[in-house]
């Protein structure tokens, strides 16, 4: 017999789990939010999002320019590495930096219409990946200018990617039901990116670190983004990559549902 406690607690999974079907079937509603949060925030650019692009593809340049005389490596090796890497952590880094904002910037529609929490995350994260595919063609110019191609393995970045999107709208679930109740959280969020960028090899080979290299198989960022960047360069990540991201995704999920049921109600009374 359920206690008071336990039918309760049932109840809610129940309605935060139709929460995400409804949302995943209202898929022309939060694709079409996404896309006009592009468009919005490019409103009368030139180049719009390909803005962002522009300045990518000057960083990959003046950093592969840069680093590949410092660590004494091959343009043709060095500047294909690093655009991957980041490209990958790029699109990373802006999911969880920006969700602190994901239902606080979304206050408007929270307090006036009745839609599924789980439409804004997947609002959110449709926005990051229009953005992605953008960033990607720099990926295909360096290619072609270093006339170097992956081969057939490049396929096993759809899946890798694929990954790191839903590590990504689990995180920025509950780190956005986080910052809406606690708004220091985005900006420890925002200081925490920052050291991960430099103690990741996105910049340098995993290869300079293998005396240390605990600090890299300890580091969930390397496994996110090499999941990715391995087969766009030509190269199978290892078990080990793919069963370090299992584990991720399986803390996110759990993170993600917990949080999400526990305080789903909650959401319109933080922000």
């Amino acid at each position: 017999m359920l206690t008071i406690g336990q039918g309760q607690m049932r109840s809610q999974a129940q309605m935060a789990s139709q929460d995400v079907i409804d949302g995943l079937s209202l898929w022309t509603l939060w694709g079409t939010l996404g896309w006009n949060d592009i468009l919005q925030r490019y409103r009368r650019s030139l180049l719009g999002p390909f803005w962002l692009t522009a300045s990518m593809a000057i960083m990959v340049v003046s950093l592969g320019l840069v680093y590949s005389r410092i660590f004494k490596t091959e343009l043709r090796d060095f500047i294909p590495f690093l655009c991957v890497g980041l490209l990958v952590w790029n699109y990373i880094a802006a999911v969880l930096s920006e969700s602190g904002t994901l239902f606080t910037g979304a206050e408007s529609y929270i307090k006036q219409i009745r839609l599924p929490y789980s439409v804004y995350v997947l609002r959110f994260m449709w926005s990051k990946i229009i953005i992605f595919a953008h960033n990607l063609v720099i990926y295909f110019g360096v290619m072609i200018y270093f006339q170097v191609w992956p081969g057939s393995v490049a396929l096993y970045a759809i899946p890798g990617f694929l990954l790191v999107t839903l590590n990504g709208a689990l995180a920025s679930m509950y780190l956005g039901m986080m910052s809406a109740r606690f708004r220091d959280i985005p900006q420890i969020i925002g200081s925490v990116i920052q050291i991960v960028f430099f103690i990741t090899p996105i910049m340098w080979h995993p290869e300079f670190m293998i005396q240390h290299s605990d600090l890299i198989l300890f580091n969930p960022f390397f496994h996110l983004i090499e999941i990715v960047r391995g087969p766009l360069l030509g190269h199978m990540p290892s078990l080990a990559n793919y069963a370090a991201v299992g584990l991720i995704t399986v803390v996110n999920g759990l993170m993600a549902a917990a949080f999400f049921v526990r305080f789903r109600a909650r959401i319109s009374y933080w922000i």
